[in-house]
């Protein structure tokens, strides 16, 4: 309370409103797997667009698991995601037993301080590519080299003779230590526009630029770098393994592995013996790198494993949406399967499993597969997806001109599309697959009869309405819990209240907060009434909201414990729309 000491007016702030709850996100969606490259463990990374994802994660070349390589499914589902009405989504990379490449610049003859080498920030067939090496020589003069910043490597010319010099404290010294003459014969201070090194002699400030192109074509370049580590943009620095911000890390395909013996000399000695190429730049090949095999399930203190991954994904909080694009190829399937579905399930996660079938099964097999899993919190979506392949290219009959893709980049996109248009209480069925050819599978209507009470969500091909999601089931078994709407919708309400109320706790437990807390939910529920989320003609048929002495015992508020029951009448989905007709003749009462 504050205190009134002194005579005098007092102004004061108050509230007399209730406090407000404000929706939460619902499309934002993680993928786990496998990519060309990236970080592999940490924080996730956002992406909002399939060029967003491309800089990180690479491009949508295939994986070198073995022989034959392996279709790159995360890369594929993120593109079907943003082709399909996606927007947010978050990644984290899956690897297993994948290397780094790596190329020698100076080799130290076994001395590890002597050594010079330029290594790929993360493992990665795509990183086996060649960095290019350029020299930038500016014309220097007295007063140039006097201004130049502490590293800086000079050349000095003179015929056919050439010194390299090296300004450290303020001086400048050849390799041999001999400094370097800036005065004329008679001993006097050259002019600050002269140029050192005696009648004749050329002077020159030298720096390095340096371009990587990974596998995949992808090229960074930097520029004005050093060779002396005191030098402010040395290369050692700018390139380092532990760069200070996050942007680098995730940017810089490379770093440089400089040892604390090689000096500005040896270094740029060492760069211009690599071979050059046409235009006159010195080139390093990477080499090295891999994939790996194809991740498992693992353990979550594994890194690279997919329990790893999802465990990464768990300390955010606007993730409603998880899938692991093409995981049911992989040997590791059902062990996969059951970590997405243990992620959804976890306490407070508010969030859906959208589950790929595996690829080409007939409606027998998915009968048996989708036996082997039951869940409030997930669903599962057959066929494979066709599409024109965006890697095929004129001449190259080795490339397929189409490939097949699991459902789940198509379905996440879509489920977000439908949030945008509609609002998370809609089914996300019925809605056109973006980008598809046709199925794996041509599901047709007995099949489907046979799978959809099983909770198995078919995408069909319908004459004149196109290629179309065909199903909002649950892979559940409870009558309860039937619709991917109502637990989408749930998982929005909950995680909505859950963030909107924190200001309750530690408030005093009585009659005012229960007030409080009442009015809070009902003013959400309202709108989600208006909004046309609930069922009922008044509010009063469409929710209520009850937190007093009748939800609470003594014994709960001796303990601490504010006790509010909601109860909602969600808005079911039309999955079968019956229309019943029959004759009447002309003077029949109607």
């Amino acid at each position: 309370m504050p205190e009134y000491l002194a005579p005098g007016v007092y102004v004061e702030e108050t509230s007399f409103r209730a406090k407000s709850i404000e929706g939460v996100g619902t499309s934002t969606t993680a993928f786990v797997g496998p990519t060309r490259r990236g970080p592999i463990g940490g924080m996730p990374e956002m992406v909002t667009s399939l060029p967003d994802f491309e800089r990180l994660y690479g491009s949508l070349e295939n994986l070198a698991f073995g022989s034959p390589s392996t279709l790159n499914y995360v890369a594929h589902a993120a593109r079907a995601y943003f082709d399909n009405g996606g927007t947010r989504l978050y990644v984290m990379r899956t690897a297993n037993g994948a290397t780094h490449a790596s190329g020698r610049v100076r080799d130290g003859q076994g001395t590890a301080t002597e050594d010079a080498h330029i290594r790929a920030r993360f493992p990665g067939a795509a990183y086996n590519g060649s960095v290019y090496f350029r020299e930038a020589a500016r014309p220097a003069t007295v007063r140039t080299l006097g201004t130049a910043p502490e590293g800086s490597l000079a050349r000095i010319t003179l015929g056919n003779a050439e010194t390299l010099y090296l300004k450290h404290d303020g001086t400048w010294a050849d390799a041999g230590a001999n400094a370097l003459a800036l005065v004329d014969g008679g001993g006097n201070p050259l002019p600050p526009e002269a140029v050192p090194g005696g009648a004749g002699a050329t002077a020159d400030l030298l720096g390095l630029a340096i371009d990587m192109v990974d596998a995949d074509g992808y090229s960074q370049s930097w520029e004005d770098l050093g060779y002396a580590p005191g030098h402010p943009r040395a290369l050692g620095i700018v390139l380092a393994q532990n760069p200070s911000s996050r942007a680098a890390a995730l940017g810089n395909l490379i770093w440089a592995d400089i040892g604390s013996g090689v000096s500005a000399f040896e270094l740029r000695a060492a760069i211009v013996a690599l071979a050059a190429d046409a235009s006159g730049r010195h080139v390093l090949t990477l080499s090295g790198g891999s994939d790996g095999s194809a991740p498992a399930a693992g353990a979550e203190t594994t890194a690279g494993t997919y329990a790893a991954a999802l465990a990464g994904l768990s300390t955010l909080e606007d993730i409603a949406i998880v899938a692991a694009p093409g995981s049911s190829a992989f040997a590791d399937a059902q062990a996969i399967q059951n970590a997405l579905i243990g992620h959804a399930e976890r306490r407070r996660a508010y969030r859906i499993a959208v589950l790929d079938c595996a690829p080409a099964q007939t409606p027998g097999q998915m009968r048996e597969a989708r036996g082997r899993i039951d869940s409030r919190y997930a669903a599962i979506y057959y066929p494979w997806v066709v599409v024109a392949n965006p890697l095929a290219r004129p001449g190259r009959d080795d490339i397929p001109r189409e490939i097949a893709l699991p459902p789940s980049g198509f379905v996440t996109g879509i489920y977000a599309r439908n949030d945008s248009q509609r609002g998370v209480h809609k089914a996300p069925a019925n809605e056109v697959v973006t980008g598809a050819l046709r199925f794996e599978t041509d599901v047709n209507f007995a099949q489907q009869e046979m799978l959809n009470p099983l909770g198995v969500n078919c995408l069909r091909y319908l004459n004149g309405r196109g290629n179309r999601i065909w199903g909002a089931r649950l892979a559940s078994s409870d009558p309860e819990w039937k619709y991917v709407s109502d637990r989408r919708y749930f998982n929005y309400l909950e995680a909505s209240i859950d963030r909107g109320t924190q200001w309750a706790v530690f408030e005093p437990n009585g009659e005012r907060l229960w007030a409080n807390v009442r009015q809070t939910i009902a003013d959400f529920l309202y709108n989600e009434w208006k909004n046309g989320a609930l069922l009922g003609t008044a509010p009063e048929q469409a929710y209520f909201v009850r937190c007093d002495r009748g939800t609470m015992t003594q014994n709960d508020l001796d303990n601490g414990r504010l006790v509010c029951l909601v109860g909602v009448a969600i808005v079911k989905p039309a999955e079968f729309v019956i229309f019943r007709i029959g004759q009447k003749t002309a003077d029949a009462q109607s």
